[in-house]
């Protein structure tokens, strides 16, 4: 039974037919591999898919192919490259040129495989293992000093001086002595005088009634 299990794992059996990538720890527990962005760490999957055991150095990221697996930012694309190639994951054998020659690549933890086309001097340049190298990117910059911060006043060194709202010897006092209130009130508080009506006989009252005459008011 021992010898069916190790045939059945010689041949691959236990997961689903077809290639596969291989990535190895070595690469997933490095400090290139963990400064990559979710993007670029997408992107490597992309390049490692393209490699069948004898071309490592003609991968290509053009955005036409790259575009049928679904990246349709080339923004997004640029960026992600460039980070592969910073962390040196990726190392690039051809150097693309307008109008049609693409750029090729080649994974850094396999060995470039000896292909027609490269570039001067990329099978002297190139480094198996390069991303080995590369140190763990910058989380964040120190923004307190070493020796701490110092506090600094905003107040004078002797303090503050309010100034007093009186002044130093007393309320001042009217010069001509005249008072602004008259001395025996306002005229509103005073009564008026309304008005007076003369009391006429009782004779002279009737007689001015039949006549229709006015009484005349006196007025003070």
């Amino acid at each position: 039974m021992g010898q069916d299990k190790a045939a059945r794992k010689s041949k691959g059996a236990g997961r689903d037919p077809g290639g596969f990538v291989a990535l190895p720890w070595s690469v997933l527990d490095s400090d290139a591999y963990r400064n990559l962005s979710a993007n670029a760490r997408a992107l490597l999957l992309e390049v490692a898919r393209q490699f069948h055991h004898d071309d490592n150095g003609r991968m290509i990221l053009t955005r036409d192919y790259m575009a049928t697996r679904g990246w349709n930012s080339s923004d997004m694309l640029v960026k992600a490259k460039r980070e592969l190639l910073e962390n040196k994951l990726i190392f690039e054998t051809v150097k693309g040129r307008r109008p049609n020659k693409a750029s090729w690549y080649a994974l850094t933890w396999y060995s470039l495989d000896k292909i027609p086309g490269f570039d001067p001097n990329v099978e002297v340049d190139f480094k198996r293992g390069a991303y080995r190298d590369v140190k763990p990117k910058a989380t964040g910059v120190l923004s307190v000093p070493l020796h701490g911060t110092r506090t600094y006043s905003i107040a004078p060194p002797h303090g503050t001086e309010g100034p007093s709202p009186v002044p130093p010897h007393g309320a001042m006092r009217a010069q001509n002595g005249h008072c602004s209130v008259p001395p025996h009130g306002t005229p509103l508080e005073m009564p008026s005088a309304g008005a007076v009506v003369p009391l006429l006989p009782q004779g002279q009252k009737q007689r001015a009634a039949r006549s229709g005459a006015r009484l005349k008011v006196a007025r003070p």
